[in-house]
């Protein structure tokens, strides 16, 4: 129990991005926590259905397979704003599923994010957006999830078979205030698209400086790094920006200095990127602009993850 072994990836999830609590979440903000505490304690032998970053959270627990329990490469960490007694449900569901989840925080209403720094985390998932904002400020990759439609979440959930092998886990990110700083970005919105170009072809041997999810993406090297390449490996990203020629070669370039690989790279010179991410099979995509996460959603089978961060944040 005083394992304290870093692995090559540990991921925070909240209760709400993983499971669909969006019922009891809605008592407790039209009636109260008593109301919510007795909801849950009636049924906390129903199985909750999986919420929207379910299917990305199997994927990554099933890289651990032919590791010792002891020593995962990933480890997945719940973080829940339940107590201990209302997440009784919780602990139930991660049962039935057989998610692999030993280790969990329940603060009874208080803040989740204090916690993600300790537990050594190089990736936090929330439907809460200000502690994924506090989270960022802590340098702590992070992204909200928000709960799909309640139709939508049931449909997702009577797909699920638990024998079903998994598949590829496919993962896409944003460039410019994602993986990179948001310098470039900045350029852009400020002195238009012209004055963007100019500067990254000025600059394209000086690479960028690193985003909130540059650790992340090193950490995620590294996992890859362990299984084969090609056809037969587990995991597979790419990066889906709205950069074009000749923009691109600076971001190449970058990736190439930090001795960080992407199997693909799409450089949209703004095309919508839903159909991209459907394209590419995506299983969740992280960028900073609501407008590209919109597009994400439009497209079921993708779970998007908005970065607060950088320009298009701000105020």
């Amino acid at each position: 129990m005083g394992d304290n072994t870093p692995r090559l990836l540990t991921v925070a999830v909240t209760s709400r991005a993983l499971f669909d609590l969006e019922e009891g979440h809605a008592l407790f903000e039209a009636e109260g926590v008593d109301a919510y505490a007795e909801y849950q304690r009636k049924h906390e032998d129903d199985v909750l259905r999986p919420g929207v970053a379910f299917p990305v959270v199997r994927k990554l627990l099933a890289l651990n397979q032919g590791q010792s329990p002891e020593q995962p490469r990933v480890e997945v960490i719940l973080l829940s704003r339940n107590s201990a007694d209302t997440g009784l449900r919780i602990f139930n569901s991660i049962q039935y599923y057989d998610l692999g989840i030993i280790r969990a925080t329940f603060t009874a209403g208080e803040p989740t994010w204090p916690y993600v720094k300790p537990f050594g985390t190089d990736l936090f998932l929330s439907a809460n957006p200000e502690s994924v904002r506090r989270a960022l400020l802590h340098g702590i990759a992070a992204a909200t999830i928000l709960p799909k439609p309640p139709g939508e979440t049931i449909a997702a959930a009577e797909q699920v078979d638990l024998g079903r092998p998994l598949g590829q886990l496919r993962i896409a990110f944003d460039g410019d205030a994602v993986i990179f700083g948001d310098e470039s970005e900045r350029i852009s919105r400020e002195q238009g698209v012209e004055a963007f170009g100019r500067h990254e072809r000025e600059n394209a041997r000086e690479p960028l400086s690193g985003g909130p999810f540059r650790n992340f993406l090193s950490a995620l090297h590294t996992l890859q790094a362990v299984f084969p390449s090609g056809e037969d490996a587990p995991i597979r990203t790419a990066l889906v920006t709205a950069r074009s020629a000749p923009a691109h070669e600076r971001v190449i370039r970058t990736l190439r200095e930090w001795g960080v690989r992407l199997d693909e790279a799409l450089f949209l010179g703004g095309r919508h990127k839903g159909p991209f991410l459907e394209a590419f099979g995506a299983d969740i995509f992280f960028d900073d602009s609501q407008h590209n996460i919109d597009s994400a959603l439009q497209h079921q089978s993708v779970a998007a993850g908005h970065v607060p961060h950088g320009v298009a944040n701000d105020g």
